[in-house]
């Protein structure tokens, strides 16, 4: 399989349970998961975990990645450090599609203490299925990679 239809997923231990529903549920779709662990229940630090999956996308590995911890943020913080990535927390619908269709985010992060499976899944299913629209967010995207603000 391609590397556009390919998936990175990771957690913390916090997460496991809940990034394995969503292995099963994307893979599902059609999709290449790769899971990059963990597997077992000890604790572990969820910085290492965000920048192994955002490092699979940015090099063009997967096209897309899904992140998971307690509350998906500090996972998300971590992801984004890593330049080309653009990663958004949600815990909602219309959040995880805009940050596709406006942001053309390309990794998402999930709090498994914060959402339940059933909405995690409805989640990610609207990241997945929304596209980047382009045009004025276009140029917003580009501000945000280059770190640079044009001149108002």
């Amino acid at each position: 399989m391609t590397a556009d239809k390919r998936i990175v997923l990771s957690s913390d231990h916090a997460a496991i349970d809940l990034r394995q529903a969503v292995a099963t549920h994307v893979a599902a779709k059609g999709w290449e998961v790769v899971d990059i662990g963990p597997t077992t229940p000890e604790s572990t630090h969820y910085p290492k975990h965000g920048r192994a999956a955002a490092e699979r996308v940015a090099s063009g590995d997967c096209a897309l990645g899904i992140i998971l911890c307690g509350t998906g943020q500090g996972i998300m913080m971590a992801a984004n450090k890593v330049p080309g990535i653009r990663c958004g927390v949600c815990s909602d619908t219309f959040s995880a599609a805009m940050i596709r269709q406006h942001n053309d985010a390309n990794m998402l992060s999930l709090g498994a203490r914060v959402v339940g499976e059933g909405l995690a899944l409805e989640i990610v299913d609207a990241f997945l299925d929304a596209e980047f629209e382009g045009g004025r967010h276009a140029l917003r995207v580009d501000m945000i990679e280059a770190e640079t603000h044009p001149a108002e």
